[in-house]
């Protein structure tokens, strides 16, 4: 980590080989956050787009004119007390090693596929920014996959790189002979290891000269795994018009502006983090403040709220349930001003305990994988407690049947968004080499989210539930079928089904409801019950183990023999 501390020496050796340009013309137009950050019209699209060159070297060329403050670009702690600050003159210049790291080293090309598994370090940042100057398209996954995770990503995405820490390199070890696409590994850390590149290494000694692309909007730009309740995750591909998303005028979810500091705490495998992380505060030339945090520990988060200058956060509810837990003698955070929560249900109790612990109002946003952020209570709006809040522009958001016709309002239906006859900026292009399901998902001009929920006279979302069975539990989305697959390896599991659960924490866990095979029938329940959870963690990521578990002597099943998860998941939330 000391090298990253310690680069500043570098860049300064370097920064005056280096131009910086300003953005295209059509990028500056209204200022929004007094700094002069680039816009663009709500209606049009420009036929090209490349955040790295369009909103970083804007930046940049800020900073040079000493048009922007002096606050970092990006700010990273951890709990040693190390400390990296790095301007966005000095991302600018990182960012440009770390794409010909990729292109002339690891000689990746244009329209590669690079498989992105790191923890909350700065490299995460180098790396998405340096795909984008390339062509790339970075794939981020959480750190707590495991072998069988991480084959099935590499495998079925045709990786040709992959960029992770020496904790998970031993799992990519594993399963790299069965991944004949992969070439290129990249090791971030401290350490070296066989058969990888250092990135490091790679990173002082290459050149801070680079010509971005000039990408089409509409080029692939990155990739999210998305769990479904049957089969293994999809690839939900996005263009570059995800980035753009954030230059609307009317994209007002945080109303960022340079001098804000914004800590956005979603795990870096999500579309959340690479949106709330880099995405919107960079656009607005916000400081992106970032706690190591490798664990979370609510009294940590609390700790760092009082000691940082952090203005706004976003976070899950868990996050704030746990916060709201502690036994502080005060949650009056000196500088925080705006807060925004997503991911998973948040209960109007619970926004109120908030704001009257805090001082601070507590707003919602929704969103997908296939969609970022689609929805949401905009800074100023009113909270009208337990909503969703507004469709957020451009998305046409309606509440639909099955076929594609909207409903009337306070009628239960499926959220959808309008795709036809134009399809919005900022939604995913398709499921990677899935045409199936990308056609399941399209219900006459409309993306079907397969979330049911209702629609007020005023235009604000209520949120009922999954139309499937995907679990969300503390914004991880888990497919039930990974984890009954996990399961089933295991000898003692003649069959299982797997549901959501309520949760005072967390919202929703993982509940398994198991049929045992006849050698272990009389085995003691709770050893065996540890026994399975560890298994389940040790063939998948943890967060997907069944914390609840219940062994019954058979499953409700249709008469096609399909297992009936809608009448076990009632069952758990007192429907029946």
């Amino acid at each position: 980590m000391r090298w990253l501390m310690k680069f500043r020496v570098l860049w300064d050796i370097h920064r005056s080989r280096c131009g910086f340009y300003p953005a295209p013309q059509y990028l500056r137009c209204q200022s929004l956050s007094g700094a002069g950050a680039p816009r663009w019209n709500d209606c049009d699209t420009p036929e090209e787009f490349n955040f790295a060159s369009d909103v970083l070297d804007y930046w940049t060329q800020m900073e040079k004119e000493g048009k922007r403050g002096p606050n970092p670009a990006l700010w990273w702690v951890n709990n040693q007390g190390d400390e990296v600050k790095w301007s966005f003159r000095e991302m600018t210049d990182l960012t440009r090693r770390a794409a010909n790291v990729f292109t002339q080293t690891c000689g990746l090309q244009e329209g590669d596929h690079l498989a992105l598994i790191l923890p909350r370090v700065p490299e995460w940042w180098l790396v998405i920014v340096a795909c984008i100057r390339t062509g790339i398209v970075f794939m981020p996954g959480t750190t707590q996959m495991k072998a069988k995770d991480i084959l099935y990503r590499l495998q079925v995405s045709k990786a040709k790189g992959i960029v992770t820490t020496d904790t998970l390199a031993p799992e990519v070890d594993s399963v790299a002979s069965e991944c004949p696409a992969l070439k290129t590994k990249l090791l971030v850390s401290d350490h070296s290891r066989k058969g990888w590149l250092d990135f490091r290494s790679l990173m002082r000694s290459e050149s801070p000269v680079h010509t971005c692309i000039k990408s089409k909007t509409l080029d692939p730009m990155a990739i999210f795994f998305t769990s479904g309740t049957t089969g293994f995750p999809k690839m939900a591909k996005h263009n570059h018009g995800l980035a753009l998303r954030s230059f609307f005028p009317s994209w007002k979810l945080l109303q960022l502006k340079t001098s804000d500091v914004l800590w956005c705490l979603s795990d870096t495998g999500w579309i959340l983090a690479v949106g709330g992380s880099l995405l919107e505060p960079w656009t607005a030339g916000s400081t992106v403040f970032v706690h190591h945090l490798p664990q979370f520990d609510p009294k940590v988060i609390v700790q760092t709220l009082f000691k940082y200058p952090i203005t706004q956060c976003f976070a899950a509810p868990s996050v704030f349930r746990m916060i709201l837990q502690q036994n502080s003698a005060s949650l009056r955070f000196p500088t925080l001003e705006h807060c925004c929560t997503g991911g998973e249900a948040l209960l109007p109790e619970e926004q109120e305990l908030w704001r009257r612990q805090t001082g601070v109002l507590l707003y919602q946003a929704y969103g997908q994988s296939e969609t970022g952020t689609t929805c949401g209570t905009l800074r100023g709006m009113k909270i009208k407690p337990g909503s969703l809040g507004k469709a957020i522009p451009p998305y046409d958001i309606q509440i639909i049947d099955d076929k594609g016709n909207i409903l009337p309002p306070n009628t239960e239906g499926n959220i959808g968004i309008r795709i036809k006859p134009t399809r919005p900026i900022g939604i995913f292009m398709c499921y990677e080499n899935n045409p199936v399901k990308t056609a399941e998902v399209e219900c006459g001009d409309f993306y079907n989210s397969g979330d049911r929920a209702t629609i007020d006279a005023e235009g604000y979302f209520w949120f009922l539930g999954r139309a499937d069975d995907v679990i969300n539990a503390s914004g991880y989305r888990i497919g039930p079928a990974e984890v009954e697959n996990a399961l089933a390896e295991h000898p003692a599991v003649a069959e299982s089904a797997v549901v959501s659960s309520p949760d005072p924490i967390r919202g929703e866990v993982v509940k398994a409801f198991i049929v045992l095979t006849p050698n272990f029938l009389s085995h003691d329940r709770d050893q065996l019950t540890k026994e399975l959870q560890q298994h389940v963690k040790s063939v998948t990521a943890p967060y997907k183990y069944p914390r609840k578990v219940e062994f019954v002597s058979e499953l409700p099943k249709t008469i096609t023999g399909k297992i009936k998860r809608s009448e076990l998941r009632k069952k758990e939330f007192g429907q029946m």
